[in-house]
């Protein structure tokens, strides 16, 4: 037999063994969406943390042990479980009846229709009210009886939106989803003398499924109806961060408004550069693959949402940006003086807020540089 014999002996029996996988592939995305519909049923959450952990230990196991590198079996794991949450999302539990019927002021836009989508999912009725709704006079009709009341709308827009609207049930709860929490608080706050809730989701409206997606909660008092809002948020398998509006703001202007500011400030220095996207994209390594689809996520978005973000808190944000700003020019100063100890120094210093975090960012960080690597298309 001949070397290519032997070669096309050896790739029939890999495809053979990628056939099977297919074939079970197809019958463990049957089981589990049989698992949903039985959590759909009782009301379970969709993410169970404690099982999937036990799961994935004892799958690294057992790869050890048949000499597979577990990492691998890991990773494929993972992307399996993310297809199973897909393939839960078209039935959920409601555990929110009270609040039922939802209405949500701009709804048509891309976060009020995810919303709308999942509370659809999860059998509760949602009322719609945008633009359309407002000019027609139905708000005010749509608003009357609804049990949750959910502002999704620009940041700069929340106070005169809230301001504006009739008066509500008494009973009924008064949401924001904005990513300033203070200000559009106190305008539910002064507008509606029941319930109020703050959430701000820390994902955007492209995103697959739920399952450990982040949601800041800032509430000044517990309600019933604040506290069934957030049951249904967990049983879509969202993890929940509880916080002041203050804190929440404080934060917001590090790891939103800070990181959105550079950048937006890199991206318009690449645009500026000879080099075109394509030159720059076909010399870079993962990790650069990586910051340039983060930066191209940005300006691939509305550039009137960036700005209201940017705008929002710049009065506080400022100070931060002028200590940026210093450390910048300190930089460059130890750059110009050639000044390797002082560099050292920085480094280390740096160093240690990270050092508590470094082994997992290096392991996880290292996953995501593979999968940039192995997405990456060549001509």
């Amino acid at each position: 037999m001949t070397s290519e014999q032997q070669l096309a002996q050896l790739r029939n029996q890999i495809d053979a063994c990628d056939t099977e996988l297919v074939r079970l592939l197809a019958k463990r995305n049957q089981i589990t969406e049989q698992v949903g519909k039985i959590k759909q049923q009782s009301g379970a959450p969709l993410h169970a943390p404690e099982r999937e952990a036990a799961l994935i230990a004892a799958r690294r196991k057992e790869a050890e042990e048949a000499a597979v590198n577990p990492d691998l079996v890991e990773d494929i794991l993972r992307r399996m479980m993310r297809e199973a949450y897909q393939n839960q999302q078209s039935e959920l539990a409601c555990v929110c009846k009270s609040l039922n019927p939802v209405a949500i002021v701009g709804g048509r836009g891309a976060m009020g229709q995810l919303f709308a989508k999942q509370l659809t999912r999860s059998g509760v009725a949602v009322r719609i009210i945008d633009r359309q709704e407002q000019q027609s006079g139905e708000a005010a009709k749509l608003l009357k009886g609804a049990k949750c009341v959910l502002i999704s709308v620009p940041i700069n827009a929340v106070e005169e939106v809230v301001a504006n609207l009739p008066a509500l049930d008494e009973d009924a709860l008064l949401v924001d989803i904005t990513s300033v929490k203070e200000k559009p608080l106190a305008a539910l706050t002064n507008k509606h003398s029941g319930p109020v809730l703050g959430l701000h989701p820390m994902f955007g409206p492209d995103i697959s499924h739920w399952v450990k997606q982040t949601v800041v909660v800032c509430k000044d008092v517990e309600s019933e109806a604040g506290e069934a809002l957030l049951a249904q948020l967990k049983v879509w398998g969202c993890q929940l961060v509880t916080m002041s509006a203050r804190k929440h703001d404080e934060a917001m202007q590090i790891i939103q408004v800070m990181r959105h500011l550079t950048t937006f400030v890199y991206g318009q220095f690449l645009a500026k550069q000879e080099h075109s996207l394509a030159e720059i994209r076909d010399c870079s390594s993962p990790i650069y693959q990586l910051e340039l689809m983060m930066v191209g996520r940005l300006f691939a978005q509305s550039p009137e949402l960036y700005s209201d973000i940017m705008l929002a808190q710049f009065e506080r944000v400022e100070p931060l940006l002028e200590a940026y700003k210093n450390t910048y020019e300190h930089t460059l100063s130890m750059l110009r003086d050639k000044d390797k100890e002082a560099l050292m120094t920085a480094f280390s210093d740096a160093k240690v807020f990270f050092s508590d975090a470094s082994d997992q960012f290096l392991s996880q960080s290292r996953a995501l540089l593979n999968k940039a690597n192995d997405a990456k298309v060549l001509g």
